[in-house]
């Protein structure tokens, strides 16, 4: 498994509210490795590498390693919390990642091709349902982004996860149903004249009928 990124890290046996406080004071942050049937680990991590790394993007769908005085984990984040202000990383929970793992992520969705889009080309706007979505996906197979091709779509279509090429392993964790990723809404006119043609249609079946 390839990390896209890798943090010095030291285990701490100090915890608590003031003990955190104390440690940003001086440039870390308190976080904890779980998972793998093996005992949560307390770590401190630097906050200006964590936070140059969380606005990256991926962080939450991208394998990491964490160096713990020397002994490597492979982690993926699961959560983290931002200060409300600054935007710096004030905790991150890491979960292991055995090898041959699956894992349940939130992968973004890529819109391709939307210069060429006929909808969009109408007038019409893409609106987007889904920025991210939920996938189940190998440890060492996950995507970086689900790709949908707006190339073909016309104004009032709904492009559906049906639509989306997944990757080999990967699956969304909805079975239920087709669901909606993004629309393509037809423009102002375009929907009046629809209107229009419908009634117009309704009234010749009543003359005919009559």
């Amino acid at each position: 498994m390839a990390a896209s990124y890798e943090l010095k890290a030291s285990a701490r046996d100090r915890v608590g509210k003031g003990a955190a406080r104390a440690l940003r004071r001086e440039g870390l942050l308190p976080a904890v490795i779980y998972g793998d049937k093996k005992p949560a680990l307390p770590i401190t991590i630097p906050v200006k590498e964590t936070t140059l790394t969380l606005h990256k993007g991926g962080f939450t769908a991208s394998i990491g390693v964490i160096d713990v005085d020397g002994e490597k984990h492979q982690v993926i984040a699961k959560d983290y919390q931002l200060h409300p202000v600054r935007d710096d990383v004030l905790h991150v929970d890491f979960l292991r990642v055995a090898k041959g793992a699956t894992l349940t992520v939130e992968i973004p969705v890529q819109f391709l091709n939307e210069e060429d889009c006929p909808g969009l080309k109408k007038g019409g706007v893409l609106n987007i349902v889904r920025h991210t979505v939920e996938m189940t996906v190998p440890a060492d197979n996950i995507p970086e982004a689900l790709e949908l091709d707006l190339a073909n779509a016309e104004p009032g279509d709904s492009l559906h996860i049906s639509a989306v090429t997944l990757p080999e392993g990967c699956a969304p964790t909805i079975t239920d149903r087709d669901f909606t990723i993004a629309t393509i809404a037809a423009p102002a006119g375009m929907k009046e004249e629809t209107e229009e043609e419908g009634e117009g249609e309704e009234a010749e079946e009543e003359a005919a009928s009559e």
